[in-house]
């Protein structure tokens, strides 16, 4: 080993992309998943499977599942905390086709049943969003962030952004995606405030919306 092992791309001991940017990947896994989490199978891919279990990016990933922050003083015992709470982990490692090398694929059940896929990257210490469900996404979640799953078909937009004005909801930045036309659509909306839980139950049992994922940045009233 050289000294450009040591302070270049390959550091040694906690880095912001393998282990802060990885314990908020985790984190925000648990928020879009709305619930504790009970089962995470955690696929590396690129750095994060070559060095990240040197800088400690496995203990960080399940860190931030548990909720932890990236200054809890518990991350390096995360596993043990894991075990304490619960919660069934595995890793193992994945290609991602495009993906930045600091990324993961996380597919996470909740305690009431509630199943999530998410691919997050991390950059220097900030993440991005890049997959959910398996249908792509971009965001980085720093805002309050509504993901809607959808038929193709006309009207579904105009009802979210109807909902949102209704609500005195702000779009930051809206997104559209579509695997083909008449096929599968998302929406995903960044919002200046937060979107009511009431009016996100609405939306789910609109026809024509297959799936509602909410992003909030308010602490849950529920224990993790």
């Amino acid at each position: 080993m050289n000294l450009f092992d040591i302070v270049g791309p390959v550091m040694v001991g906690p880095s912001s992309s393998h282990t802060a940017g990885a314990v908020r990947i985790g984190h925000i896994g648990r928020r879009l998943l709305n619930e504790p989490v009970a089962k995470a199978e955690i696929c590396l891919h690129g750095s994060f499977l070559a060095t990240g279990k040197g800088h400690g990016t496995d203990r960080a990933l399940i860190a931030g599942l548990l909720k932890m922050r990236t200054d809890d003083e518990r991350i390096p015992d995360s596993f043990a905390w894991a075990d304490r709470m619960g919660l069934v982990y595995s890793f193992g490692g994945i290609e991602l086709r495009d993906a930045h090398p600091n990324s993961v694929l996380m597919k996470l059940t909740g305690t009431k049943g509630r199943y999530l896929e998410v691919v997050a990257a991390s950059l220097g210490g900030r993440i991005k969003v890049c997959e959910i469900d398996g249908v792509e996404a971009n965001f980085c979640g720093d805002y309050p962030t509504l993901i809607v799953r959808n038929q193709d078909q006309p009207g579904h937009v105009a009802e979210v952004a109807s909902m949102l004005a209704h609500k005195s909801v702000n779009i930051a930045t809206m997104q559209l995606y579509r695997d083909k036309r008449g096929g599968n659509a998302v929406l995903v909306l960044e919002c200046d405030k937060e979107v009511p839980r009431e009016s996100i139950k609405w939306l789910e049992k609109l026809e024509g919306i297959h799936k509602v994922t909410y992003l909030s940045l308010e602490e849950e009233e529920e224990e993790s």
